[in-house]
């Protein structure tokens, strides 16, 4: 069994996640960035904060792990999960929302569940 390569993003206040490549790749900006081959000493995110970049590595995980599964999750299930997801003061709300819409172009289903 091969292990998942770790990609490690760097919040702007300095904290380091490292994640599996599958959850990095949410994010078509840090996927081009993986495919031009600049993610080996990280990748800084100037604009995330660790606590809005914790949330939304939280929530992109959760959707790999269940398009991953063996047996696919209820449907009805997921969306309760992210109803649940962005249940969140204002202001990270609306930092969720700026991340995933201008900072680095994360995860697209989490943008268009956020606008909804």
């Amino acid at each position: 069994m091969s292990s998942m390569r770790k990609i490690t993003l760097k919040s702007s206040d300095g904290e380091a996640f490292e994640v599996d490549e599958a959850v990095a790749l949410e994010s078509q900006t840090i996927k081009h960035m993986i495919e031009d081959n600049c993610a080996d000493s990280g990748i800084p995110l100037p604009n995330v904060t660790s606590k809005i970049l914790a949330k939304v590595i939280e929530y992109c995980k959760k959707h790999v792990e269940a398009a991953n599964a063996e047996e696919r999750p209820n449907e009805e299930d997921l969306k309760t999960w992210d109803a649940d997801f962005v249940k969140v003061d204002q202001a990270t709300l609306f930092d969720l929302i700026l991340v995933c819409s201008i900072s680095i172009s994360l995860s697209f289903s989490l943008f268009n569940f956020l606008l909804c």
